[in-house]
């Protein structure tokens, strides 16, 4: 289809691209022009039906859409922004200048522009930010039969309409009822008698990752979200937190592998955007690193007595950097997932020790078989000898118990302190590992081969 499209773009053929277009899928429409030419796509938009336009612009990727609508007239721009749910275009002027958002918020509903303007207020990440403000709400004063009347005459307003949220004279929320269930009550029943009260919510100021957690606990599509005074003024629904999540896992990534989080695709971030989100860490972790460098020169005089000691320096440190990032990584995961808070530290190092005890011993069993029948025997490497080979071996066992003790329990204590255990990941607990490998490998040598 996107080559179709593009063809009949070329052609001029505008008429025969119109019917094309009016047979197809929204998405699938979407998926196939994202990455047209701006102005292929400003064509598009203007070839099809005002609604079929605004519901093509909601499916395209935030980058198009902020764009697109620079591309627009201020007309079409409006009658765009007047169309889409508050909170996708909250989202697309969130990220166009001030000058053009002024513009086109001064020309749209006065009803838009209040919900935009109050979405953009909300903190960043916050549930107030994501919420919807179009939600089927209904007075428990009311009858079946009134409700039902009010739902036909705005349904078209409403993002769903599966859940209807009940509040009372003060907009406070007091419960909610299902379509399913008006559509089933007497017409004389009152919505406040039969709604459930026991309804999860969120407050606007509720952070969007937590918002996810609740979903998920408690299998929801819908949620609504009230202020500090519990007035319903949003609900959020579950194509939002698909979003949420896909947003927090991929922040969770690029802090573990120690970059600056940034909410847009790849391919749309410049070069020198990049480097600044990198740079700062890879500088603070190579400053870090210079410990390493310290502790190597301390111990000189041992190396130069027994230079072979140096030759198993790397294989020491990737092992212990490895198996502190697998420890790291499986508690972070499950800190996110809330499978494991602080109280369950202890738990959580006694299970890390038994299996730091497991992995230690077959790794060092592994490594002294290969120092004696590759190393010794095979490549005839005199300077390995039974006490080189002990030494290496031992400290390996030592490193890996020390690593994943180390990489269990940062991450933990950072969230208790109050931050981001992702922080905590792969190459700070490598750095931290490097330079306690190398004390303990370098005591261990000192002791045992007196050097």
């Amino acid at each position: 289809m996107k080559e179709e499209i593009k063809e009949l773009l070329n052609s001029k053929k505008f008429k025969e691209a119109k019917i094309l277009l009016s047979d197809k899928q929204i998405v699938d429409i979407a998926d196939s022009i994202k990455d047209f030419d701006i102005d292929e796509i400003a064509k598009i938009i203007r070839l099809m039906n005002k609604d079929m336009a605004a519901d093509l612009f909601s499916e395209l990727p935030l980058s198009v859409e902020t764009e697109l609508l620079s591309k627009l007239t201020d007309k079409e721009a409006v009658f765009l922004i007047n169309e889409m749910f508050a909170d996708d275009a909250a989202d697309v002027l969130d990220e166009m200048p001030a000058n053009i958002v002024k513009r086109i918020l001064k020309e749209c509903d006065k009803d838009t522009r209040s919900d935009i303007n109050r979405l953009l207020n909300y903190p960043e990440d916050s549930a107030g930010s994501v919420m919807t403000v179009e939600y089927a709400e209904l007075k428990d004063t009311l009858t079946i039969k009134q409700a039902i009347s009010r739902l036909r005459k705005e349904i078209d307003e409403y993002e769903t309409v599966n859940v209807c949220y009940v509040v009372d004279e003060r907009r406070k929320l007091i419960g909610h009822i299902s379509l399913k269930d008006i559509l089933l009550a007497d017409s004389e029943d009152v919505i406040g008698d039969i709604a459930i009260k026991d309804t999860i919510c969120v407050k606007t100021t509720t952070d969007q990752e937590e918002v996810g957690k609740l979903f998920k606990k408690y299998d929801l599509t819908v949620m609504p979200v009230v202020d500090s005074e519990d007035r319903l003024v949003g609900i959020i629904t579950i194509d939002d937190v698909m979003d949420i999540m896909e947003e927090e896992a991929t922040e969770d990534i690029e802090k573990m592998a120690a970059i600056s989080p940034s909410d847009k695709p790849y391919l749309e971030i410049t070069a020198w955007q990049t480097w600044k989100a990198r740079i700062p860490w890879l500088l603070l972790l190579m400053i870090s690193a210079t410990f390493t460098g310290q502790i190597i020169s301390k111990f000189e005089n041992s190396l130069a007595i027994l230079p072979i000691l140096t030759a198993y320096i790397p294989m020491l440190m990737d092992t212990g950097g490895n198996a502190g990032s697998q420890a790291s990584v499986t508690i972070i995961r499950s800190l996110s997932l809330n499978q494991v808070n602080f109280k369950d530290i202890g738990k959580v190092i006694w299970k890390e020790l038994r299996v730091s005890i497991m992995v230690g011993f077959t790794l060092a069993v592994a490594n002294f078989a290969k120092l004696i029948l590759i190393d010794q025997m095979l490549l005839h490497n005199s300077a390995v000898t039974m006490k080189v080979a002990g030494v290496i071996c031992l400290t390996v066992f030592m490193i890996v118990v020390v690593a994943k003790f180390i990489g269990c329990t940062l991450p933990i204590l950072t969230k208790k302190l109050g931050f981001d255990p992702t922080v905590m990941a792969s190459p700070f607990i490598t750095t931290i590992v490097d330079a306690l490998g190398l004390i303990v490998y370098f005591q261990v040598a000192t002791h045992l081969l007196g050097i």
